[in-house]
C-alpha cells in the first residue's frame, strides 16, 4: 500500500508568521504532528510519503503515486483540505480525511471516501481497513461515504502512542518542531473545542516516553524550538512536576539543544516553583488563554479559572519568573458592550505581552458555545465563518459596533508604538541575561538577513534599532530575542495593515450595505454593565 499523507494549506494568520519566514529562512512556522504521528501507527510494510503543502506545493505526480491519500487539518484549513480531497479523487483516488476539522465537522467533507473523527491509538485497524477498502473489495456501496464519528467515551491512553516519524519531514523549513506530552484540559470554556474533542480528563505521557520522542529529534539533528502542543500544559500540575526535572537533566546532558514553549492555562502563575522549573527545563515562553478581564464576560465563557487570580499579577509573575507570556483575547461576548474595547486596551496598555491575538469570538462546531446559539436560533452559518468578517452568529453586541471598535484595537495593537510598548514592558521585567542562550545553527545568516530586511528596508526599522538600544543597556542577553521580536513585529503589524484591517473594513462595508436596504430596526435592549475581574476571595 502507497499511503500519501498530506497536510493541507493554512491562509495567511497571525500564529503563521508568513510575513517573517522569509528572514528566517524558513518555509512553515510548525510541523503536522498529528499525521507523523498518523505514520508511526501504520504498517510498516507500507510505502509513505508526506506533503506538508506549507512547505511545498502538491504535485499531481505524488497524487498519482499513492493508492491512498490521507488529507489531515483544522477546520482553518478546511478548503484546502476540500480541493486535495477533490483533485485525488479526480485522479481515482481513496480518500480519508481526519483531525480536529472532520472530527468535529464531518458533514463539511461530503466528497471523501473516509471521514475518521477523533484519535487513532487502539483503531488503527479500523483506520488501517477502510483505508484499504478498495484493495481489499470491501469498500462501501459506491458512492456512499465511511463515516466515524468522534466518540467522547473512548479515550485512547496515551502512553501508547509511538514516537512520531519525524524523519519523514524536512525539517530545515521549519521555524519550530512539535512534541506532544498530554491531551485533554479539566476547564469547561464554553468557546473551546479542545474538551469536545479529547476530553476533560487529561492523559498523560510518561516522561520517559517524552525523552525518546525528544532524542529522535536529537538524533535527526533538530536544535532550537521545540513547541510543546498541549492545550493546557498543567492539566496534571502533578505529572508535570515529575516530567520537569527529568527534562532540565536531559538538557542539561546534551548541552541545553532545545528552547521550549508551550501552552497553559493562567492558574500556571499560582502554582509555587512550577514556573521556575519550567525556566530550569529550557522553557522560554508559554501561550496563556486571557480572553478578557471582563468578570461578567469570563463568567458567561465559563472560564472560571481565570477568576481566581489577579491576571495583571499572574502575568507580572510569570514574566519575572522568566517566562514570555502571549496572550490570547476575545471581543464580541454576549455580555461585551462597546466598553469592552476601553478594557481590554487598558488592561493591555500596562501588560508585558508582545505577542497579544485579540480575536471575535467564533463559535466552532461542536463546542458548547454552538449548541448554545443553536437552541437560541442565532447561528448564521454552519461554518467557521471568515475570522475577520462578519461573525458567524448573530452578535448581543451591534455588529457595527464590534466590527468597528475591533479594528480601532487591532490598529493601536499593532502600531509600532504600541507593540513597541508591550515588548519594552517585558523587557523591564525579564530578568537579565549577561550571555545568549544557544543559538541554532544558521544564526548568522537570519542576523544579516534581520538587519537589511529589518532595520534597513522595512518602515518599521524603529523597532529593531529600538529593541537592540535597550537590549545593550539593560540585558545584552537579550540580543537574540531583540531580532526574533522584529521579525515577529514584522509579521504581526505587516499583516494587521495589509490583511485585518481591509479585511473588516470589507465586512463593514457589506454591512452597512446590507442594513441601508432594511426598514430602521428597534433599538437594541440594555447591555450590561462589564467589570473588570477580581480574584475570588
Amino acid at each position: 500500500m502507497r499511503a500519501l499523507l498530506v497536510y493541507a494549506q493554512f491562509p495567511k494568520t497571525y500564529w503563521g508568521i508568513e510575513y517573517g519566514l522569509r528572514i528566517a529562512g524558513k518555509k512553515a512556522s510548525l510541523p503536522p504532528l498529528g499525521l507523523v504521528t498518523l505514520a508511526a501507527l501504520l504498517p510498516s510494510s507500507w510505502q509513505l510519503r508526506l506533503v506538508d503543502m506549507n512547505v511545498e506545493p502538491l504535485r499531481d505526480e505524488d497524487l498519482a503515486w499513492a493508492d491512498a491519500v490521507l488529507v489531515g487539518g483544522m477546520h482553518i484549513q478546511g478548503d484546502s483540505m476540500r480541493v486535495v480531497v477533490r483533485r485525488a479523487k479526480a485522479l481515482g483516488k481513496r480518500t480519508i480525511v481526519g483531525g480536529p476539522g472532520p472530527s468535529t465537522a464531518p458533514e463539511a467533507f461530503p466528497d471523501a471516501d473516509v471521514v475518521f473523527g477523533g484519535e487513532v491509538e487502539g483503531r488503527e485497524q479500523e483506520l488501517i481497513a477502510l483505508i484499504e477498502g478498495d484493495a481489499r473489495g470491501v469498500a462501501t456501496a459506491a458512492g456512499a461515504q465511511a463515516l466515524v464519528r468522534l466518540d467522547k467515551t473512548r479515550r485512547p491512553d496515551v502512553k501508547t502512542s509511538p514516537v512520531p516519524r519525524y524523519d519523514l519531514l524536512r525539517l530545515d523549513a521549519y521555524t519550530s518542531m512539535s512534541v506532544q506530552q498530554s491531551r485533554g484540559c479539566p476547564f469547561t470554556c464554553e468557546f473551546c473545542d479542545i474538551i469536545e474533542i479529547f476530553g476533560r480528563l487529561p492523559r498523560m505521557k510518561t516522561p520517559p516516553q517524552v525523552l525518546r520522542e525528544l532524542d529522535s529529534l536529537y538524533a535527526l539533528g533538530w536544535r532550537g524550538s521545540v513547541f510543546i502542543v498541549d492545550d493546557n500544559f498543567i492539566g496534571n500540575v502533578r505529572e508535570i512536576r515529575k516530567l520537569l526535572p527529568e527534562l532540565a537533566r536531559w538538557q542539561t546532558e546534551r548541552g541545553q539543544p532545545f528552547e521550549f514553549y508551550t501552552e497553559a492555562s493562567v492558574n500556571l502563575a499560582k502554582e509555587a516553583g512550577l514556573p521556575e522549573a519550567m525556566v530550569q527545563a529550557g522553557f522560554s515562553s508559554v501561550f496563556l488563554g486571557i480572553e478578557t478581564p471582563s468578570a461578567a464576560s469570563l463568567e458567561v465563557a465559563k472560564k472560571l479559572q481565570n477568576l481566581k487570580l489577579d491576571l495583571t499579577e499572574a502575568i507580572d509573575r510569570l514574566t519575572r519568573a522568566g517566562l514570555e507570556v502571549m496572550g490570547g483575547f476575545i471581543v464580541g461576548f454576549d455580555t461585551d458592550d462597546a466598553g469592552a474595547f476601553a478594557i481590554q486596551r487598558e488592561f493591555l496598555a500596562r501588560a508585558p505581552i508582545p505577542l497579544a491575538m485579540i480575536g471575535m469570538l467564533t463559535a466552532l462546531p461542536g463546542t458548547a458555545l454552538w449548541r448554545r446559539l443553536q437552541a437560541e436560533g442565532r447561528l448564521r452559518s454552519q461554518g467557521i465563518g471568515d475570522a475577520f468578517g462578519r461573525p458567524n452568529f448573530a452578535t448581543a453586541m451591534d455588529e457595527e459596533v464590534l466590527l468597528s471598535g475591533y479594528a480601532s484595537l487591532m490598529r493601536e495593537l499593532y502600531s509600532i508604538d504600541g507593540y513597541l510598548a508591550r515588548c519594552l514592558a517585558h523587557l523591564d521585567r525579564a530578568p537579565a541575561r549577561s550571555r545568549s542562550p544557544r543559538l541554532r545553527a544558521g544564526w548568522q545568516r537570519i542576523l544579516l538577513r534581520s538587519l537589511w530586511h529589518l532595520g534597513i528596508k522595512s518602515p518599521r526599522r524603529r523597532i529593531l534599532w529600538t529593541l537592540l538600544a535597550k537590549v545593550a543597556q539593560r540585558s545584552p542577553g537579550h540580543v537574540a530575542w531583540a531580532f526574533e521580536k522584529a521579525i515577529q513585529g514584522e509579521h504581526f503589524l505587516r499583516y494587521t495593515e495589509e490583511d485585518v484591517l481591509p479585511m473588516v473594513a470589507r465586512a463593514l462595508a457589506e454591512l452597512r450595505a446590507e442594513r441601508s436596504r432594511e426598514p430602521v430596526a428597534a433599538p437594541p435592549p440594555a447591555r450590561v454593565r462589564l467589570r473588570i475581574a477580581q480574584p475570588a476571595t
